[in-house]
């Protein structure tokens, strides 16, 4: 079980309304990440509390809910914390620079509580878990280490039939992936009532030639598609940092990662 060293926060911006929340986590003992939305009754970020994946990933019941959850999940993943009361003042995650960095630094810097010699239990799957939908695809296969590659074909330049791997040594690059979007399609959704808090700084313009702000790195945007592959799969109740599998993952989002992970968690074993 890790958990925080101590209780810390941040306050920030919704992506989607824009709304400011203030977002408290406590150490726990329980096991499980929890939210606690306004003062109303806790529930466990698990996949079957996702109430929605239009747009992003939202959590919760009837009563409560968060809203954009997968790069603060994502983050807890990349930190190893599995235990964590998290409470919020407003449904709507802050979306801070639209990455994980924020959330990993602020981890960090409160202080990761991991048990003596502690050594994560590694799983596997029983059988191969896939999830295909026409030119969309997600293949989970047992293998002697960890193995992710992202594949998308969008109508861009520089995104066309293009991949990226997963390894310990892009995994800052991952984690500093900020969501992204067609900047042409930005107005459209702001007069639906979503992307109110878009900046220059926390998203990702793709233009008919180039990008809205610099990348961070070579091919950011479908590094970001994999720290929200990694944030969603997190919510079987097994960090999928710790899979001995490969994952495939070709033109996928959120909806197809959450069906995924649905199956996934009936067929992860110990190892």
């Amino acid at each position: 079980m890790v958990t925080l060293k101590k209780e810390t926060e941040i306050t920030g911006n919704g992506l989607m309304k824009n709304k400011p929340c203030t977002i408290k986590f406590f150490p726990s003992n329980t096991g499980k990440i929890r939210y606690f939305v306004k003062g109303q009754d806790g529930f466990e970020a698990n996949v079957d509390n996702v109430v929605s994946t239009d747009h992003c990933v939202v959590l919760g019941n009837k009563k409560s809910q968060a809203i954009l959850t997968e790069h603060l999940t994502a983050a807890l993943a990349f930190c190893g914390i599995d235990s964590l009361d998290i409470c919020m003042d407003e449904t709507e995650v802050p979306a801070l620079d639209g990455s994980s960095k924020q959330w990993v630094e602020l981890f960090k810097k409160a202080g990761i509580d991991k048990p003596f010699m502690y050594k994560p239990q590694q799983y596997t799957v029983s059988e191969p878990v896939y999830y295909l939908n026409g030119k969309t695809s997600l293949v989970i296969l047992p293998a002697d280490e960890l193995f992710i590659s992202y594949a998308v074909n969008y109508n861009h330049p520089d995104l066309v039939r293009k991949f990226v791997n997963y390894n310990p040594k892009n995994q800052d690059e991952i984690i500093e992936a900020r969501t992204f979007g067609f900047y042409k399609d930005l107005k459209k959704f702001q007069m639906l009532g979503f992307a109110q808090g878009v900046t220059i700084e926390n998203t990702v313009g793709l233009q008919d030639e180039g990008y809205t702000t610099q990348l961070r790195s070579e091919n950011e945007p479908i590094k970001h598609k994999m720290l929200d592959l990694i944030g969603d799969l997190y919510l079987t109740g097994v960090n999928p940092l710790n899979l001995k599998c490969q994952i495939l993952a070709k033109e996928a989002g959120h909806a197809v990662h959450v069906k995924t992970a649905k199956i996934l968690k009936d067929k992860l074993i110990k190892i």
